[in-house]
């Protein structure tokens, strides 16, 4: 059974409630128990930090013996240079994912310390972005 972990960043413990014109109104725990029925056959579990140093902790934690990382580091995508090189120091792939099209937002989001570390990027496809994730670590 394929070992995948989704890893939330700062402020996604509010979706559902935070700016739902951007990012919905279904939280993502409400989320996850649908994406986990799809998926009976992966081992699939999450982690939300608002804390760099956490987020960076769980990547060292399971970074050599999951199949997938699915990561969506929220605001510290374009700011960590730290959370770029714990994704350089394993070996489990990574796939960055936005719920939002972070090119047609501001211009800071344009530019992810992460992207380069990771196998790929979805952007801008709501939630469904984590089910395509996990289908690229099925494949």
């Amino acid at each position: 059974m394929k070992k995948i972990i989704i890893i939330n960043g700062p402020n996604l413990n509010l979706l559902g409630k935070r700016e739902p014109e951007v990012y919905g109104n279904k939280t993502f725990d409400d989320y996850f128990k649908v994406v986990s029925e799809l998926f009976p056959e992966v081992a699939l579990s999450q982690f939300q930090s608002n804390h760099e140093g956490a987020i960076i902790d769980k990547i060292h934690e399971i970074g050599f013996d999951y199949d997938g990382i699915i990561i969506n580091a929220g605001g510290l995508t374009h700011t960590s240079v730290a959370l770029a090189d714990a994704l350089s120091s394993v070996t489990t792939p990574a796939i960055e994912v936005h719920i939002s099209n972070i090119h047609a937002r501001e211009t800071f989001r344009h530019h992810s310390y992460l992207t380069s570390r990771c196998v790929g990027m979805i952007c801008g496809l709501g939630l469904k972005g984590y089910e395509l994730a996990i289908r690229h670590f099925l494949d």
